[in-house]
């Protein structure tokens, strides 16, 4: 498969919320990255079974509903691509209304993504889950 493909499996299972098929997009070891992380927010989820474990509750932290404004922007390496997106759905935990642009940068070896990138804004999320503490402890494993 290639990158872009893959991307768009990967936006596809995020609507759907098969979070299982989405970690399964990595490869064995595999990594998400994440250069915005706030202090006590894991930097690095590596593995593809870390992965797995990472986004198992992910649905039940915010309730993606649509995707919107995919764009895939090929590289001169043909290995890696950016996609830009903004997810919207709802927190389900305050009912809140979840919205939040996004960018990662993706390299796909053999089908299989070895490193995402992901650049997303903790400080936006922490307006829809209620504090940056609210973001670190649902995300960093410290779910009710």
């Amino acid at each position: 498969m290639k990158p872009t493909d893959v991307v768009h499996t990967a936006l596809q299972h995020l609507r759907a919320h098969d979070m299982s098929a989405f970690a399964d997009l990595w490869a064995v070891d595999g990594v998400i990255v994440f250069p915005f992380a706030a202090a006590g927010y894991p930097r690095r989820v590596e593995g593809r079974a870390a992965i797995h474990e990472y986004m198992r509750g992910y649905p039940e932290i915010l309730d993606i509903r649509n995707i919107t404004s995919p764009t895939i922007h090929e590289t001169a390496d043909a290995e890696v691509v950016v996609v830009e997106f903004e997810a919207a759905g709802v927190v389900p935990a305050t009912g809140k209304p979840y919205e939040l642009a996004y960018i990662a940068v993706i390299t796909v070896r053999d089908g299989a993504i070895t490193t995402y990138k992901d650049y997303w804004s903790p400080l936006a999320a922490a307006e829809a889950l209620g504090s940056v503490d609210d973001v670190t402890a649902a995300f960093a494993g410290d779910r009710a």
